[in-house]
C-alpha cells in the first residue's frame, strides 16, 4: 500500500487557448513538508484549486489519500486559501472553533483546541477580540490557525507568508515545524525562496505552467555549478588550467581594496572539485590571498538561475 498522501499525474489545465498548468506530476510522501515554489503566474494557486477540487483538471488525474476527489476526505486536509479573508464581527476563538467545527469537531472541543492554539502561538490576549480589530499579520495567523484547529493530517497553504512582518514570518515558519513534529504532512507555496530552504524536505519548482524541477534542498543546489571568489595582486590566470575548476565566471576583473588594485576571479568548482583546491594550489604557487569567498549555492541562486527568464515572461494565472 502506497504511502503517498498526494499524487499528481500529468495534470492539465487550460482555459481557452492559455495553458495555465502543463503535464504536472508530483507525489508527496506523508510526514514531509514540501515547497510549492515558482514565481508570480506560475500555476501554483491553480494546480492547489485542482487538488481540493475547487477546480476540475482538464486532464490528468489527482488523488488525495488515495481517493480521486478531495471532497471525499475533507475532513482530513486543512486549506488556508491565497485570499485571505475573515469575518470581521466574529471574535478570534470563535472563527477558529468556528472552522473547526465545519471540519467535524464537537463545539466544546472545538473552542479548547482554540484557545490552546491562540495561547501557543502568541495571541492569548487577543481570543476576545473581534477580528475586526486586529492587525494584518495577526488576522492572517488567526486564520491559519482556523485551517489547523481540527487537526488535520494534510496542511494546504497558499503564500502562508505573504503579508506579514519578519517575526511573524518566524512564527509562521514555527507552526509548519510543529506540524511536521506532528506527523502532519504539509504543502505550501510560496515565491520566496528563504522559508522553502529553511523548513522544507523537498520542493517542486513550476514556471510557466511547467514542472522545472522536483528535487531537495541538497538536489536542487546541486543543479547550478558552486563557484569561488579569489582576490590578490599576484597573477591567477593559472586558476583557468586547475584540474578542480572548469571555467571562469566570469573573466577577471581588477577591484580596488584600500588602496591596493586587485585582480578577482571567480572559479566554477568541478564536481570532483572542492573550495580547498583553490586555497592549495594558490598556497603551491606562493599566490597572496587577499580574499576568498566560498558559499553553496543558495536556493535564490537556483530560482533565477532555472526560471529567471521565465518569471520576467509570466503573465497571470
Amino acid at each position: 500500500m502506497s504511502d503517498s498522501v498526494l499524487e499528481l499525474q500529468n495534470v492539465c489545465k487550460t482555459y481557452g487557448d492559455f495553458t495555465a498548468v502543463d503535464d504536472v506530476s508530483f507525489t508527496i510522501p506523508a510526514g514531509m513538508v514540501y515547497g510549492f515554489l515558482g514565481p508570480n503566474g506560475a500555476g501554483k494557486t491553480t494546480t492547489i484549486r485542482m487538488i481540493l477540487e475547487i477546480i476540475k483538471p482538464t486532464k490528468g488525474s489527482i488523488s488525495v489519500f488515495g481517493k480521486p476527489s478531495a471532497l471525499a476526505v475533507r475532513e482530513r486536509i486543512g486549506y488556508l486559501p491565497e485570499e485571505k479573508g475573515l469575518y470581521k464581527k466574529m471574535r478570534a476563538w470563535s472563527i477558529i472553533a468556528y472552522f473547526a467545527t465545519l471540519k467535524g469537531m464537537d463545539r466544546k472541543a472545538a473552542k479548547r483546541r482554540a484557545y490552546e492554539l491562540l495561547e501557543r502561538y502568541g495571541l492569548k490576549d487577543f481570543a476576545d477580540a473581534k477580528t475586526e480589530a486586529l492587525s494584518k499579520g495577526m488576522g492572517q495567523k488567526v486564520q491559519v490557525l482556523a485551517s489547523i484547529a481540527h487537526d488535520p493530517e494534510l496542511i494546504i497553504l497558499d503564500e502562508p507568508f505573504s503579508g506579514l512582518d519578519p517575526v511573524n514570518q518566524e512564527v509562521m515558519e514555527e507552526v509548519i515545524r510543529d506540524l511536521k513534529e506532528r506527523g502532519r504532512t504539509v504543502l505550501f507555496s510560496t515565491h520566496v525562496m528563504s522559508h522553502a530552504e529553511r523548513i522544507c524536505d523537498r520542493i517542486l519548482l513550476i514556471a510557466g505552467g511547467k514542472k522545472v524541477l522536483d528535487d531537495t534542498i541538497d538536489g536542487a543546489r546541486k543543479t547550478i555549478p558552486r563557484r569561488v571568489r579569489v582576490a590578490s595582486a599576484d597573477p591567477l590566470d593559472f586558476l583557468a588550467e586547475l584540474d578542480a575548476v572548469v571555467g571562469l565566471v566570469p573573466a577577471e576583473t581588477i577591484v580596488a581594496i584600500g588602496s591596493e588594485k586587485l585582480l578577482t576571479f571567480d572559479a566554477q568548482l568541478s564536481d570532483k572539485g572542492e573550495p580547498i583546491d583553490v586555497v592549495k594550489a594558490c598556497l603551491e604557487r606562493g599566490v597572496h590571498l587577499e580574499r576568498f569567498d566560498y558559499s553553496p549555492p543558495s536556493l535564490h541562486e537556483v530560482f533565477v538561475e532555472l526560471v529567471g527568464d521565465k518569471a520576467k515572461e509570466a503573465s497571470f494565472r
